[in-house]
């Protein structure tokens, strides 16, 4: 249950950095406009604004860490000594990869 809950909680974080999830909260502002004018107001102008802000910030957050991903896996791939396993480090879950940093960080 808990590794399927941490899974899940990733995996959101991937898809709200995707362009598609600005469609989605446009559009649940538009349909709020359309369908309820009168709570409509200043409120939900700073809801929707928070909510947009928010996919703003999770964008260039995944797309920074993407590229130093993409720049760690370069310099280890020109590495002749390097592990290459761990270029798929990153695939794995916030905990297991702070658990390889403390092992690492141990064996030093």
């Amino acid at each position: 249950m808990r590794q399927s809950l941490r899974h899940l909680l990733t995996e959101l974080g991937v898809v709200t950095a995707r362009p598609w999830a600005f469609l989605v909260v446009s559009a649940y502002g538009v349909l709020w406009l359309i369908f309820d004018r009168e709570s409509f107001g200043w409120h939900a102008f700073a809801v929707l604004a928070t909510l947009l802000m928010t996919l703003v910030i999770q964008r260039a957050e995944h797309r920074d860490t993407q590229a130093i991903h993409a720049k760690l896996d370069e310099l280890l791939h020109a590495e002749r000594h390097a592990r290459n396993r761990l270029t798929k480090l990153d695939e794995e879950e916030p905990e297991v990869i702070e658990e390889h940093r403390d092992r690492e960080r141990r064996a030093d």
